[in-house]
């Protein structure tokens, strides 16, 4: 994944993740997870590969 991708994902979960915010009282519970784990994806996809520990 390039940079530039990786920005594109995490603005694109960050936005999602205010609107969820923005609107506490017509976002759901289901609203709120997506958004969370949104925000975990994006920021996960850009963490370096690291080998498991034997």
């Amino acid at each position: 994944m390039t940079p530039a991708e990786h920005i594109t994902i995490m603005t694109t979960a960050i936005k999602q993740a205010i609107k969820v915010m923005e609107d506490r009282f017509g976002s759901t519970e289901t609203d709120v997870a997506k958004a969370i784990e949104g925000l975990k994806t994006s920021m996960q996809a850009g963490a370096p590969k690291t080998a498991p520990h034997s």
